[in-house]
Order: C-alpha cells, then sequence, then structure tokens
C-alpha cells in the first residue's frame, strides 16, 4: 500500500462487520429487487395486453381492471360437470379419515352393479385408504403392507353398493316432527330457485342412524313440493361427520370456495334442483296448472335472458371488444336456473300425472333444459313416448313400489309400472320420499319391484346403480369396483330377499354399525327369491289405464280341487295350526278338495281324499307346490271408510270429537256415537288390492283426528254393497278412543275423560258401548304411542276394575312404545295390535322405539310376545293393508325362529279379530291358496276359498 493510501485508510472509520447482519440485508435487498421486478414484469404484461387489444381496434379501448375476472367467469362457464380426469387414479379418497384401519371382506358374493347389474363375482375385498383397492383374491404378502388390517369372513354372503335414496326430506322434515326444525318447504313464492337446502339441514334427525342400518349410505336431501320450483337440493352421505356440521354431510360440496380442495375451472359438481308440478303447488298457492305452467316460463325466460346475457358478454370480452360491455351480467337469485340452463344442474321433478309429464316436456323443449328424473310419477308408465320427447334425454322415473291413491293423481298408479317403464328402455328408479316411507327400508321398495316383475339386476340397480348415475356421482357411489370410494353394505341375505339386513355397513370407509344384531336366515334367502308371473295383470293395468278390473271371477264349477299342495295351515281354537305338510322331498304330492266354498277333505296324492274325487266338471288349481292358509285380517287404518284420501267427497270424513267441539243435538250431543258401519263404501281398489292378496278381512273404525272414535266395524275386502250376503260381517266390534299429546286437550285430560267415560255418567248410544265395556262384551280399543299414556291407560284398567269388581278387555293399537313396559302390560292383561311392524319416530310419542336387527336383538313383536302379551299386526294406512303378509312375515324372520308360520298367520288372523272383538264361526272362514309357497312368502295368491260365500274365487 502506498504511504498516501495508508494515511487515508487511517482516517476511516474502523467497525467489525456482523456476518449475519450481512446476510440479512442481502436477502432483503434481493427481496425488494424481486419484487420490483415482478411488478414491473406485471405492469409490462398488463401494457402489452392492453396495447394488443387497443391495437385490433382503429379506436382506442378502455380495459376495465376487473378484466381478469370476468374472463375467469366466462371461462368458468364453459366447464363441463362431472369428476376429475385422475378421479379413479387416486390413492387415498378426499374423504378418508386419517386412523381409519384398512378393512378386508373374506369370501363374499358381490353385486357388483356393473354390466347392467349382472356381474357377480365371488372373493375378498381389500378396503384402505377410503377406496376399495382389490377385488377378488387377496393373498397374504398384499396384506403385509399394512399395519393392521379388519379381518371379516362374508361366509358367502352379500355384498352390495350402499342403497341411495334419490328422494329424501332427511333432516328437513325431521323425525320426530318438531316445529322448530321443521324447514322443507318455504311459502315465499311459487319459484325459489335460490334456495338452498343446505341451510335448512338438521344433523340431530333421529332417521340418520336408522336408515343407515338399513343400508342407506346416500341421500338426495330435496325442498318440499310446494312451489313449482322449490331450491336446491343436497347430497348427503349418512355417516356424522367429523366436524359434526351440515357442510361436512354433503358427499361434493358444491358450494365449495377452496380452490385447493376444488377449482371449478378444472372440473364442476353437480348441483340438484327441486321442481314440482300438479297437485301440490297449485292448492298452495291457490293457482291452476295453467298457473304453474306460467310460473315456470316466466323463471326458465329470465334465466335465459341472463344467459344469454352472459353468452354475448364473453363472445365480445374474449375478442378484447370490451366497448360498452360494463360489468359481467350476473344475478345471484337466478344463477342456480341459468346453470340449469348450462346444462350443471340436475333437475328432479314431483309430478304425477300424463298432464303434467307433457306441461313439462314441452318446457323442456322450449326452453332446452333436461329433466334428471320424473319422481312419484304414477303416470309415467302409461305414457312412456312423451318421456322419451323431453329435450336432451329421457328422464329416469322415481317410484313408490305399492303406495298409491293417497291424492288424485296417484289413483292411476300402478305395481307394475316399474317393470313397464324398464320395458320401454326407461331408467327405474325406487326411492323412499323419506319420511313418507321410512328410508331405513328402501330396499323393501325395490324387492316389492322385483316381486311384481322388474328384473333382479335392475331392481338392485334402481336403489344402487341408477340414482347414482341419475345424480351424476356414479364415479362415488353405486358401483363395487376397484378405485371407488367404498360406500358397501354387506346383507345377511340376497338383498331383494324379503327381510334382508345389513350385517355392517361402511360409509367413506367406516364400518356404520357399532355391535350389530345378526339373525340367522334360512339358506333359500342367499339366492335371488324366485317371482310370480304377473304378465296378465301387467298388461290390463296398461289396458284400462292404470284402473283394471279388480273383482276376481268365481269358480263355475261346485268342485274345486287343488294339486301340488306342501302345506295346508287351518284355524282351530283361536289358533292357526298345520293341518297338512308333505313329506320331506315331495312337497308337492298334496290334494285339497272343495265342494261348495267348504274345504271338503285334504291329503296326500294316494290318500283317501284324493281318491274320493269322482267330479268330471271339477276346476283344477296347480299350486306348484303352495299352500293353503287362513285368510288375514286388516286393521288400524281406515280401509274401506275412503277411496282417495285427500279428495274428502271421495270418503266417509272425519267424525266431531266431543272432548274438542260440540256435538250437535241431532246426532246425540255428548251422547252421540259414530258408527264406522254407516260410512262403509264398498269396492274400494284398496280393499280389492288387499283381497287379491289373501287380505280378506278389515276392522275398521271411524276415522277421528281426536279423543272418542266410534265403534269399529268388519267388512269382507270383496263385498259390493253393505246389503250383500257376507259383506258385512260385524256391524259393531270395539269403542276407540285416542291418546295422543296434541297440545290441547292434555293427555292428562284426555285420560279424564276416559276416567269419566269408564267410571262416571253418560247417556244415549255412548252410554250402550261403554256399558257393554264394562261388561267385558266388548273391547275398549285405544290408540297411543307414549309408554307413559300406556302406563297411564293400565293403571286406569286397574282403577276401574276395581271399582266394578271385573275385568274389562282393554286393546292398545299402534303402541310404538309398548315394549318399554312390555311386563306390565302382560301382567295386565292388555293387547297389543302394533299398527306398524317396523317402526318409525313419526312424532315425539313414537320416539323410544324399539328397531330390531340389526340396532336390537329383537323387534317390539318378539319382546311383547316374551311377556305373554297377545299381539296382532296391523297398518297405518290404507294402501298397506295389501303388504299385511309381507310385513308380518319380516317381523316373525326378524325373531330368529321365535315366531313361527302357524304363529304368524295367527298374530294377522285371528287375533286380530280376537283384540278387537270380531266373533267368528271358524268353520266359515275364508282360505287363501297360494302358488309356489306359502302366504309368507313372496307368492302370487291363486284363489280364495269362502266358505260363508259358497264359492272359491280365482285370482
Amino acid at each position: 500500500m502506498h504511504h498516501e493510501e495508508q494515511q487515508d485508510a487511517k482516517l476511516l472509520p474502523s467497525h467489525v462487520c456482523d456476518p449475519a447482519r450481512l446476510r440479512h440485508g442481502r436477502v432483503g435487498r434481493a427481496l425488494r429487487v424481486f419484487v420490483a421486478a415482478a411488478l414491473s414484469l406485471a405492469v409490462v404484461q398488463y401494457v402489452r395486453v392492453y396495447t394488443d387489444l387497443a391495437s385490433s381496434f382503429p379506436w382506442s379501448v378502455e380495459v376495465p381492471l376487473r378484466a381478469q375476472e370476468y374472463l375467469d367467469k366466462c371461462q368458468l362457464l364453459g366447464v363441463k360437470p362431472g369428476p376429475p380426469e385422475d378421479f379413479n387414479t387416486r390413492t387415498q379418497s378426499d374423504r378418508f379419515v386419517p386412523g381409519t384401519k384398512a378393512t378386508l371382506i373374506k369370501n363374499a358374493t358381490i353385486w357388483t352393479g356393473r354390466v347392467d347389474g349382472l356381474e357377480v363375482l365371488h372373493g375378498d375385498i381389500l378396503l384402505d385408504a377410503g377406496l376399495i383397492k382389490r377385488i377378488g383374491h387377496v393373498d397374504d404378502s398384499e396384506l403385509a403392507q399394512y399395519a393392521g388390517v379388519t379381518n371379516l369372513d362374508a361366509q358367502g354372503k352379500w355384498v352390495s353398493p350402499g342403497i341411495v335414496d334419490l328422494h329424501s326430506h332427511l333432516g328437513l322434515y325431521n323425525s320426530p316432527v318438531l316445529q322448530g326444525a321443521f324447514d322443507v318447504n318455504s311459502r315465499k313464492g311459487p319459484v325459489l330457485a335460490w334456495l338452498r337446502a343446505l341451510d335448512g339441514l338438521n344433523t340431530h334427525d333421529d332417521a340418520y342412524r336408522l336408515s343407515v342400518a338399513g343400508g342407506v349410505t346416500t341421500s338426495l336431501v330435496l325442498p318440499g313440493s310446494a312451489n313449482a320450483i322449490g331450491g336446491q337440493g343436497i347430497v348427503i352421505k349418512l355417516r356424522p361427520s367429523t366436524d359434526r356440521s351440515p357442510t361436512g354431510l354433503l358427499l361434493e360440496n358444491p358450494y365449495e370456495t377452496n380452490t385447493t380442495v376444488h377449482d371449478p375451472l378444472k372440473y364442476f359438481r353437480y348441483r340438484q334442483m327441486k321442481h314440482a308440478c300438479g297437485e301440490n303447488p297449485d292448492r298452495v298457492y291457490s293457482g291452476t296448472r295453467m298457473d304453474t305452467a306460467w310460473a315456470f316460463r316466466q323463471a326458465y325466460d329470465k334465466a335465459r335472458q341472463i344467459k344469454q346475457s352472459q353468452d354475448d358478454f364473453c363472445a365480445k370480452a374474449t375478442k378484447g371488444d370490451w366497448a360498452g360491455l360494463g360489468e359481467f351480467p350476473d344475478d345471484l337469485q337466478w344463477e342456480a336456473l341459468v346453470d340449469v340452463l348450462r346444462g350443471r344442474v340436475k333437475v328432479q321433478t314431483h309430478c304425477y300425472e300424463t298432464i303434467d309429464l307433457d306441461d313439462l316436456v314441452r318446457i323442456t323443449n322450449e326452453f332446452k333444459f333436461s329433466i334428471a328424473a320424473f319422481h312419484h310419477a304414477h303416470e309415467t308408465y302409461l305414457v312412456p313416448d312423451t318421456l322419451k320427447s323431453a329435450y336432451g334425454h329421457p328422464p329416469a322415473v322415481a317410484l313408490f313400489a305399492t303406495n298409491a291413491r293417497y291424492k288424485r293423481e296417484s289413483y292411476r298408479g300402478s305395481e307394475f309400472a316399474p317393470r313397464i317403464l324398464a320395458d320401454n328402455g326407461l331408467q327405474v328408479v325406487l326411492k323412499s320420499d323419506h319420511p313418507v316411507l321410512n328410508s331405513r327400508h328402501l330396499v323393501y321398495e325395490a324387492q316389492q319391484a322385483h316381486f311384481y316383475g322388474l328384473s333382479h339386476n335392475l331392481a338392485l340397480a334402481s336403489v344402487t346403480s341408477t340414482p347414482a348415475i341419475v345424480l351424476g356421482q356414479d364415479h362415488r357411489i353405486g358401483y363395487v369396483k376397484e378405485g371407488v370410494p367404498y360406500y358397501i353394505v354387506l346383507w345377511d341375505s340376497h338383498p331383494l330377499a324379503l327381510g334382508a339386513t345389513p350385517q355392517q355397513v361402511w360409509i367413506d370407509g367406516i364400518a356404520q354399525l357399532d355391535a350389530p344384531h345378526l339373525i340367522t336366515k334360512p339358506a333359500l334367502f342367499q339366492k335371488p327369491p324366485q317371482t310370480p308371473n304377473f304378465d296378465k295383470e301387467a298388461e290390463a293395468a296398461l289396458k284400462y289405464e292404470g284402473l283394471p278390473p279388480l273383482y276376481p271371477k268365481p269358480s263355475t264349477a261346485r268342485t274345486v280341487i287343488f294339486t301340488n299342495v306342501s302345506a295346508i295351515y287351518l284355524r282351530e281354537a283361536h289358533a292357526v295350526n298345520a293341518a297338512f305338510t308333505a313329506a320331506p322331498g315331495d312337497v308337492h304330492s298334496g290334494v285339497a278338495v272343495v265342494r261348495d266354498g267348504k274345504l271338503d277333505c285334504v291329503g296326500s296324492a294316494s290318500s283317501a281324499c284324493a281318491s274320493s274325487i269322482v267330479e268330471q266338471d271339477a276346476d283344477y288349481v296347480n299350486l306348484e307346490g303352495g299352500a293353503i292358509s287362513p285368510a288375514l285380517v286388516s286393521a288400524g287404518s281406515t280401509l274401506g271408510l275412503e277411496e282417495i284420501r285427500s279428495e274428502s267427497s271421495t270418503g266417509d270424513g272425519t267424525v266431531i270429537d266431543p272432548l274438542s267441539n260440540t256435538v250437535p243435538e241431532i246426532v246425540g250431543g255428548s251422547g252421540a256415537l259414530i258408527r264406522a258401519a254407516d260410512g262403509l263404501q264398498f269396492g274400494t281398489r284398496d280393499a280389492l288390492l288387499a283381497y287379491r292378496s289373501g287380505v280378506t278381512t278389515a276392522v275398521t273404525a271411524p276415522r277421528s283426528s281426536g279423543f272418542l272414535g266410534g265403534l269399529s266395524t268388519a267388512f269382507s275386502t270383496v263385498g259390493r254393497h253393505k246389503l250383500e250376503e257376507g259383506a258385512l260381517l260385524q256391524d259393531t266390534a270395539a269403542l276407540h278412543v285416542a291418546i295422543h299429546p296434541t297440545g290441547t286437550p292434555s293427555v292428562s285430560t284426555q285420560i279424564a275423560a276416559l276416567r269419566h267415560l269408564l267410571l262416571g255418567e253418560t247417556k244415549g248410544e255412548l252410554k250402550d258401548a261403554v256399558e257393554k265395556v264394562k261388561k267385558g262384551a266388548i273391547p275398549l280399543a285405544v290408540h297411543v304411542h307414549s309408554a307413559d299414556a300406556i302406563a297411564s291407560i293400565i293403571a286406569l284398567k286397574s282403577e276401574v276394575e276395581a271399582d266394578l269388581g271385573n275385568k274389562i278387555k282393554v286393546t292398545l293399537i299402534g303402541a310404538t312404545e309398548a315394549h318399554l313396559i312390555a311386563p306390565e302390560i302382560g301382567e295386565a292383561n292388555v293387547g297389543v295390535l302394533i299398527a306398524q311392524t317396523r317402526p318409525f319416530p313419526h312424532n315425539w310419542e313414537e320416539r323410544r322405539l324399539l328397531p330390531g336387527p340389526p340396532l336390537s336383538e329383537k323387534n317390539a313383536l318378539s319382546t311383547l310376545i316374551a311377556h305373554n302379551v297377545t299381539v296382532a299386526v296391523g297398518v297405518r294406512e290404507a294402501w298397506e293393508a295389501r303388504n299385511t303378509r309381507f310385513d308380518v312375515a319380516w317381523a316373525a324372520l326378524e325373531s330368529n325362529g321365535a315366531i313361527s308360520k302357524a304363529d304368524a298367520l295367527s298374530i294377522a288372523s285371528v287375533n286380530v279379530e280376537k283384540l278387537l272383538g270380531v266373533r267368528v264361526d271358524e268353520l266359515e272362514t275364508d282360505l287363501v291358496a297360494t302358488q309356489g309357497g306359502d302366504l309368507l312368502d313372496l307368492t302370487k295368491v291363486a284363489a280364495v276359498i269362502s266358505p260363508r260365500r259358497g264359492v272359491v274365487d280365482l285370482i
């Protein structure tokens, strides 16, 4: 260093350099340089875009500051709905819950849903990370990679996709019903496309757990049908969400705003929209079908105008023509309906009659949008070509199996609709409309559709793969195949076998049933059930446009010979017993001879009975291994008092309740008592369908919404009028009252009224009936559900008997909570007619139900029997009477052998009469002949043998 430099150096301030500080300074300077460069690049890019756009025009164009936002919206309009392309290549489901162990289901019979529902595999299913990893043989080397595996041996039983309910109000129409959580319908206008079911979804509905126990894994929860356009539905999975929120229940959240979870610019998630036509919106808004059709057209015209404005805007914006465009034409209120026109919202339409179906089809073609499915749709089977003319594609049809005639637009509903629609190439779905039907038993709807002719593959698909396709969710649900999330069910029998019950249900890879109660089913139940031939009946349904003649044709021969009989059950000493059983391995050997409508003899083909046949003009009926059984008796509904429940002009009406209203003196004032026999209507379709299903007698009480019902009556379900011989079996039977929590009058007031009836002074016909109750001559039938109210009735019975010095007959009807005090009921010698064998918490007084397997070891029926209670079964609504035999058969299956076939037949016949005071001559009671099995199987009724009428009706 030169001397001068050394001197200068001495003059400089000296310091020690901090390395960390130095690095920080360098990083800070680098960051500032980077940010400045990025901003400069953005400015350059903006100027370049601006310049490029401006250069396209001979004049200067001002590009809006929100241009990129608008262009993104334009890009979004063209994104098609559906899953991302790599959805099935994932190694872990987006619904996977960390910590969930892998599961190996071994030795399963697997209905996959593939190949049009015809593919059945036998093997193992490996489940992990929320996905089905392997189907087939899973060896130990593959399992070695897992730290822990839950093993389950299916023992050859069936595995299917989880049940999918395409129409439910679960969480909106809550169970039990409480006004504080009733969010199913808004009445703010006929068009409410902007409402979202998610905003009203209650996670505390008691039905979630029950539905899962029936194998339901997924439900489309829809707004109600009060409006032409009621709002947006949501697809939910029924596993309780880890965050306990309604949003956590969504199968796919179409409202997701976190683009790291779902980027709508890459793929669009389907939404669902509820439409309704016909009676409901007409009634709610005091309009006509013309008004509703206009509401649709007006709404869609508005949506079309917005869509056109958006398309026009984007056509210019994407070309850089910003002049005069203004803001992007969006409308939050109408955006969902605009997306219907873009094909990104599935339209689910409540629509019954031909007139309404035709209206909606025309509207789809006018505004160019598709309908995913018509729901309820009771007349679709009559007009398949109308559906095929809908815009885009034919809608699927979501039906009940046998629920019909509850209002005018359902009057022509047919049990053969599913098979007829399928024969016409239309997609068929069975749904619950929960809680109209308890979605827990949605698979029962498929079983019935199969029974009446829908092929087994389409019947099972109707509650699994088909609704999954209709929802646009078949990438997640509806199938058992590798790579998809596992929403699956292990059944104790073939899913289409009557009473099929889940042994386990998996949702998001998590088993949903804790320590399920399993029951043993006969080996036969592992096979798809054999079903009868209903070809002629289906043809008649079409020929007569849903109203075929239902009266049977009596045999013209004095002697009718039933051959190939496997068993005969007869009534004896107020019970049902087996009178004949074919030898093992020879189920076709039995013969039964009927002369003048009376069973003359039974025996084997080589018996004296068979040898006694000498008639040349006898009618022969081949039962093909079938059976002859006592006919069944229906009770609990208004069967015979109405034709269409919601049409007052077609029924007897509702009695005036003296506890809440003043009864006119002309009727008898406070001493009036109504007799159901005075309001009977013979020839109702529900009664005749019941007859054709083996229910030949009904015991019906007056329709009442209050405390005092009146006197029930017993009648023949095939009678033509009251004066016909054998039509009215018993003018009066039991005295009916009801104890229900209705607010006013209170339950305690109702009990006080009953106490006064039994211990106080009454007058008129009411006094006469009460005196018969006091003497034990007729039963007191109390319609009640609450165990607390039942306890009060038992205490009152004891009080009355102590005062009278004799016993009275009391029968509880409904009795959902009776199991809670079964010992006390048995000790009090009170009978119970369970009016819904598969209970559901419709109201608060029914919430403590006994659900039966797999949630409880026993059902209510077997629990009561175990405590020596005389039990019978009934129904709540008239249309259900035809299914009485399936109801009691299912209950017997759930008893795990405790209820025999003979016992089950008694419960649905002899016991009903006993508990309701119907006196019969056992030699004059009807018998039912069935083909291919007994009355409790999935068989067809071939004939009714009626000694009291002296005929054999051939069906």
